[in-house]
Protein backbone atom coordinates (compact mmCIF):
# COMPACT_ATOMS: atom_id res chain seq x y z
CA UNK A 1 0.00 0.00 0.00
CA UNK A 2 1.74 3.26 -1.20
CA UNK A 3 2.00 5.76 1.06
CA UNK A 4 3.06 9.25 0.42
CA UNK A 5 3.96 12.38 2.76
CA UNK A 6 4.58 16.16 1.22
CA UNK A 7 6.64 18.78 3.35
CA UNK A 8 8.63 21.28 2.76
CA UNK A 9 6.17 24.24 1.69
CA UNK A 10 6.04 27.52 3.22
CA UNK A 11 6.11 30.90 2.67
CA UNK A 12 8.14 32.73 0.02
CA UNK A 13 8.72 36.47 -1.60
CA UNK A 14 8.52 36.15 -5.27
CA UNK A 15 11.55 34.84 -7.34
CA UNK A 16 12.29 32.73 -4.24
CA UNK A 17 12.49 28.86 -3.85
CA UNK A 18 11.29 25.93 -2.52
CA UNK A 19 12.02 22.63 -2.13
CA UNK A 20 9.23 20.08 -1.87
CA UNK A 21 9.55 16.20 -0.85
CA UNK A 22 7.60 13.48 -0.88
CA UNK A 23 8.23 10.56 1.36
CA UNK A 24 7.40 7.26 -0.54
CA UNK A 25 6.49 3.95 1.41
CA UNK A 26 4.70 1.15 0.76
CA UNK A 27 5.76 0.95 -2.69
CA UNK A 28 7.16 -2.59 -4.16
CA UNK A 29 7.06 -1.86 -7.85
CA UNK A 30 10.45 -2.26 -9.57
CA UNK A 31 9.45 0.57 -12.31
CA UNK A 32 6.60 2.98 -11.18
CA UNK A 33 5.58 6.72 -11.87
CA UNK A 34 6.24 9.78 -9.51
CA UNK A 35 4.38 13.13 -9.95
CA UNK A 36 3.51 16.30 -8.68
CA UNK A 37 0.06 18.52 -9.06
CA UNK A 38 -1.13 21.40 -7.75
CA UNK A 39 -4.27 23.22 -6.71
CA UNK A 40 -4.32 26.98 -7.12
CA UNK A 41 -7.21 29.26 -5.72
CA UNK A 42 -9.86 29.18 -8.32
CA UNK A 43 -8.18 27.37 -10.93
CA UNK A 44 -8.09 23.41 -11.98
CA UNK A 45 -5.68 20.65 -10.69
CA UNK A 46 -2.74 21.11 -12.78
CA UNK A 47 0.11 18.65 -13.55
CA UNK A 48 3.52 19.82 -12.99
CA UNK A 49 6.10 16.99 -13.26
CA UNK A 50 6.45 13.13 -13.37
CA UNK A 51 9.54 10.85 -13.02
CA UNK A 52 9.67 7.92 -14.16
CA UNK A 53 11.28 5.42 -11.18
CA UNK A 54 13.80 2.87 -13.20
CA UNK A 55 14.22 4.96 -16.27
CA UNK A 56 14.95 8.52 -15.24
CA UNK A 57 12.81 10.12 -17.58
CA UNK A 58 11.11 13.17 -16.45
CA UNK A 59 8.42 15.30 -17.94
CA UNK A 60 7.21 18.75 -16.75
CA UNK A 61 4.00 21.21 -17.66
CA UNK A 62 5.11 24.34 -20.03
CA UNK A 63 3.96 26.29 -16.99
CA UNK A 64 7.10 25.33 -15.07
CA UNK A 65 9.44 23.81 -17.80
CA UNK A 66 12.81 25.39 -16.71
CA UNK A 67 11.91 26.33 -13.17
CA UNK A 68 10.92 23.30 -11.61
CA UNK A 69 12.97 20.01 -11.10
CA UNK A 70 11.75 16.70 -9.97
CA UNK A 71 14.31 14.34 -8.53
CA UNK A 72 14.50 11.15 -6.54
CA UNK A 73 16.98 9.99 -3.75
CA UNK A 74 16.17 6.45 -3.84
CA UNK A 75 18.36 5.52 -0.41
CA UNK A 76 15.49 7.46 0.92
CA UNK A 77 12.49 6.78 -0.86
CA UNK A 78 12.34 10.68 -1.54
CA UNK A 79 11.01 12.61 -3.93
CA UNK A 80 11.83 15.82 -4.69
CA UNK A 81 10.40 19.54 -6.80
CA UNK A 82 12.88 21.91 -6.69
CA UNK A 83 11.01 25.54 -7.51
CA UNK A 84 13.03 28.27 -8.34
CA UNK A 85 11.79 31.54 -9.81
CA UNK A 86 8.89 31.15 -7.37
CA UNK A 87 5.75 33.75 -9.05
CA UNK A 88 2.89 35.07 -6.88
CA UNK A 89 0.47 32.57 -9.31
CA UNK A 90 2.48 29.67 -8.15
CA UNK A 91 0.61 30.07 -4.82
CA UNK A 92 -1.21 26.52 -4.25
CA UNK A 93 -1.27 23.23 -2.43
CA UNK A 94 1.29 21.21 -3.89
CA UNK A 95 0.30 17.33 -4.12
CA UNK A 96 3.05 14.29 -4.43
CA UNK A 97 1.62 10.87 -6.42
CA UNK A 98 2.22 7.76 -7.57
CA UNK A 99 1.35 5.12 -9.88
CA UNK A 100 2.26 2.00 -11.08
CA UNK A 101 4.07 2.08 -14.83
CA UNK A 102 1.85 0.85 -17.71
CA UNK A 103 4.01 1.02 -20.58
CA UNK A 104 4.54 5.00 -20.23
CA UNK A 105 3.57 7.21 -16.95
CA UNK A 106 0.04 8.42 -17.78
CA UNK A 107 -1.24 11.64 -16.59
CA UNK A 108 -0.27 12.81 -13.21
CA UNK A 109 -4.20 13.75 -12.39
CA UNK A 110 -4.95 10.05 -12.96
CA UNK A 111 -2.62 8.66 -10.81
CA UNK A 112 -4.40 6.70 -7.80
CA UNK A 113 -2.16 6.94 -4.94
CA UNK A 114 -2.05 11.03 -3.06
CA UNK A 115 -0.67 12.93 -0.25
CA UNK A 116 -2.52 15.22 1.44
CA UNK A 117 -0.62 18.16 0.05
CA UNK A 118 1.60 20.81 1.29
CA UNK A 119 0.73 24.57 0.63
CA UNK A 120 2.84 26.78 -1.03
CA UNK A 121 2.19 30.86 -0.57
CA UNK A 122 4.34 33.22 -3.02
CA UNK A 123 3.91 37.44 -2.24
CA UNK A 124 4.59 40.07 -4.17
Amino acid sequence: HVQLVESGGGSVQAGGSLRLSCVDSGNTYSSYCMGWFRQRPGKDREGLAVLWIGGATTTYADSVKGRFIITRDKAKDLVYLQMNGLQPEDTGMYYCAADQLYGTCRDVLDFPARGQGTQVTVSS
